[in-house]
């Protein structure tokens, strides 16, 4: 080959993987907006999917009519308790605005025993003791601070709605992944076969299903339980916009924080509004659902999985402070698959040696 024709091909070939690069990039920008979606999507598809072949069954075989019926119900899983949420709160928030207006809004006094919190005790103790005093100057004292967490507050509920929106989105996604299992998995066998060799790819595909199951079940589930018998517990003894506190407790609890932090705070509330009696059941009642996560984490977490249970957990948690939720299943699923081929390569490390 003489350098004129070495030439001609090297461009040719740079020009051709330029304009791959270019089509990639562009193919990029325009899913970008749907990535999140998508993720979302194929994560609700694979750790329901053994719910829906029950329901396809059931359904006689008709994949899409089950899909389809699947949707609806996911549908109404998501904008259920998301409407008496929001209601909770408005209901609540109206009925302060209605005794402040009305000058009929009182505090109750701290107990002696709020100054003796560590840290914030005596700040705390101080404001509140203020606030049961003279509510109104207390507000126009703290001015700029209610200002800021108003506007906090308002920021917080126009994501929630994009939240909610997204997740409906994500659902109709899934119902389409479901109703298309069989193609979509084969996919995903083909990516890792393509990554690894003929004989990892669907070893790795299982594995990440596996995984994403294993999450959903022993991290979001036990997170959802938590929050359903915190809000059960919340609504009986009449909690204040207990809807708001029931997110607080979801959001801890899946960040792997116990949620007597959250439920701590409403049971101070509680204690000054209720009898002892009462009072000290429901705290009792909150101790139990915030240790819960101890006997059903191991019951969910893993289960069915060769991958160490610790293994999940850590990529679960260490994924959520690097992506937000979605890092849950992505962190997971990556060191999973980590931990996997490193263990691999030591096998193939001991045969050869």
């Amino acid at each position: 080959m003489n350098s004129s024709e070495f030439t001609r091909n090297t461009i040719e070939a740079a020009v051709r993987l330029g304009l791959l690069l270019l089509l990639a990039a562009w193919c990029f920008q325009i899913i970008t907006p749907f990535i999140v979606p998508v993720i979302w999507g194929v994560i609700i598809a694979v750790a329901i999917y053994p719910l829906f072949i029950k329901l396809k069954s059931a359904m006689g075989d008709r994949n899409k009519s089950a899909a389809t019926v699947y949707t609806l119900i996911a549908l109404a899983f998501l904008i259920t308790p998301t409407i008496m949420i929001s209601d909770s709160i408005i209901v609540s928030s109206e009925k302060i605005a209605e005794k402040y207006e009305a000058g009929e809004l009182h505090i109750p006094p701290p107990s002696d025993s709020v100054n003796e919190w560590p840290l914030i005790g005596e700040e705390v103790y101080s404001v509140w003791s203020q606030s049961s005093e003279n509510l109104e100057d207390t507000l126009k004292k703290y001015d700029s601070e209610t200002k800021k967490i108003g506007k906090a507050f308002v920021s917080g509920a126009a994501g929630a709605a994009g939240i909610i929106l997204q997740f409906v989105l994500s659902i109709i996604i899934s119902g389409i992944l479901v109703a298309n299992a069989v193609g979509a998995y084969d996919i995903t066998i083909k990516i890792f076969t393509r990554l690894t060799n003929e004989a990892s790819g669907k070893i790795y595909a299982d594995l990440s299903k596996a995984t994403i199951r294993s999450v959903a079940q022993g991290v979001l589930g036990v997170a959802i339980i938590q929050a359903v018998l915190s809000a059960l517990g919340m609504m009986v003894m009449d909690v204040p916009a207990w809807g708001l506190w029931t997110l607080a407790v979801l959001v801890v609890a899946i960040a792997q924080i116990p949620p007597i932090v959250i439920l701590g705070f409403v049971s101070v509330y509680v204690f000054s509004v209720a009898e002892t009696t009462p009072a000290v059941i429901f705290l009792i009642y909150c101790i139990i659902v915030s240790s819960s996560d101890g006997f059903l984490k191991p019951l969910f977490l893993g289960r069915g999985m060769s991958t160490p249970m610790l293994v999940i957990l850590l990529g679960a948690i260490g994924g959520m402070m690097m992506s937000g939720i979605i890092g849950l299943f992505v962190g997971a699923i990556v060191l999973a698959l980590g931990y996997e081929l490193f263990m691999a390569w030591l096998d193939k490390t001991e045969v050869a040696s």
